[in-house]
């Protein structure tokens, strides 16, 4: 539990992300169109309802798969080293795979993940992140797709959390602490 006190300013509506996420998926389905399957991959924990919103938008035939990394903890700062927790449940040797990422802060954890995974060898590899920090970036790492650009602020909502609080927010908060 946190231990600061602090309050939340919405920064990005519930609104917003929704149409971003409907721009988002028209770009996938002409990127992947003709696919015989598109392997979303969320990266878990924070992707989770950008996720659901991004496949049920998807006209495509899709199999969902999860991986767990963790660079975090319960901390506002990434520790720089990533750990997977959770590997995916199936093999993506041939196949198309959307990695979807709830953030891209030190660029870490989606170089590590992608590089995983292009191990595997699929037949394409793409990313996609809701939002992207482009000045916390330390790996030359930036996501096919990313939904908002957003300064170095840490942020709550729709799946981001802050020590495994306020996932649940329908919006993109900013954190603010107030003592």
């Amino acid at each position: 539990m946190p231990t600061r006190p602090y309050v939340i300013d919405e920064m990005i509506s519930a609104k917003a992300i929704a149409a971003r996420i409907e721009a988002l998926c028209r770009e996938i389905q002409a990127e992947f169109e003709g696919t015989n399957k598109l392997t979303v991959v969320g990266l878990l924990r924070g992707s989770f309802v950008f996720i659901a919103d991004l496949v049920r938008e998807l006209d495509l035939p899709i199999e969902v798969d999860f991986l767990e990394a963790s660079s975090y903890g319960d901390g506002t700062e990434s520790s720089r080293e990533v750990r997977i927790l959770k590997d995916l449940r199936g093999a993506i040797e041939g196949r198309d795979v959307l990695v979807v990422e709830d953030i891209v802060d030190t660029g870490h954890t989606l170089h590590h993940v992608s590089n995983l995974l292009l191990s595997r060898e699929p037949a394409r590899l793409k990313t996609i992140a809701l939002l992207d920090k482009p000045s916390r970036r330390e790996v030359d790492m930036k996501a096919d797709w990313i939904g908002f650009e957003i300064p170095d602020e840490f942020v709550v909502g729709y799946g981001i959390d802050f020590a495994q609080r306020n996932r649940n927010l329908p919006f993109i908060g900013k954190v603010r602490f107030t003592s």
